[in-house]
């Protein structure tokens, strides 16, 4: 383990079948000052691989998706991306999206207005046909004239994972994405999860829901204390005792 603060690897330009790793971390660490949010963990992530994190409050799973999204160095270890993003260090971020906790969403823009802004960032060719698409697919079409700042809680969520999905990213961090969503929404929300869910897509997911993380989940784990302390693959476990499992490995951490 290197005690000094590793940049980002990435490696060259791979045409990934389903099986190749396209995250590696190695002792990976996250302090801030003397606390640590993210400690010593070991991972690969798998193109086409769905990962739900589960994990108590103060776990560290936002900070860890926060370093897959690159907008967090780590402070020890090593993150390495293998992507489409061939040598340019950076270039890797534009295939993730990111849904977390902000919405990045502008009030005093349509809903329309707000995708085809993030449309053009990404330089999209085709920005009417993609917007109209993930408007429909996130069940608000019929409101793409009006103000973002007219929206519930539950809409602004559904149009923020619309800005997340906007230039097909091959890797989706999803951070609690069911908050503030009413039991309609969250079955869309369910939906366009299953419609990503297509074996080209690395997706985590972070939630408090254990029901809803299950569902679609080919790969669980569990954090606790910065500590990844449960990773096995959904069809190894018992739904019936999965609660149970949760609060033991919870409970001897916390």
């Amino acid at each position: 383990m290197r005690s000094a603060p590793r940049l980002i690897g990435v490696e060259p330009a791979l045409e990934s079948p389903p099986s190749e790793v396209l995250v590696e971390a190695r002792a990976l660490e996250k302090w801030f000052g003397p606390h640590p949010a993210v400690r010593r963990i070991d991972f690969t992530l798998r193109s086409g691989e769905f990962l739900t994190l589960f994990g108590p409050n103060g776990a560290g799973k936002t900070t860890l998706l926060r370093l897959l999204a690159g907008s967090l160095r780590p402070t020890r270890g090593e993150l390495r991306f293998a992507t489409t993003a061939g040598g340019d260090e950076h270039a890797w971020r534009r295939r993730i999206g990111v849904l977390s906790h902000q919405t990045y969403l502008y009030g005093e823009l349509t809903a329309e207005e707000n995708l085809r802004f993030y449309a053009r960032l990404y330089g999209l060719a085709d920005v009417r046909s993609r917007v109209e698409e993930l408007l429909n697919q996130v069940g608000l079409i019929d409101r793409a004239g009006e103000l973002v700042r007219t929206f519930s809680r539950g809409m602004q969520q559904r149009l923020a994972l619309a800005r997340t999905l906007i230039h097909e990213p091959e890797m989706v961090l999803l951070d609690e994405p069911y908050t503030g969503l009413d039991p309609h929404a969250s079955r869309m929300l369910r939906g366009v999860l299953e419609h990503l869910r297509d074996g080209r897509r690395t997706i985590v997911l972070v939630t408090h829901n254990l029901t809803q993380g299950l569902e679609l989940a080919d790969r669980v784990v569990i954090q606790a204390a910065g500590r990844w302390v449960f990773d096995r693959p959904r069809a190894a476990i018992d739904v019936a005792r999965f609660e149970q499992q949760y609060s033991e490995r919870v409970g001897g951490e916390v």
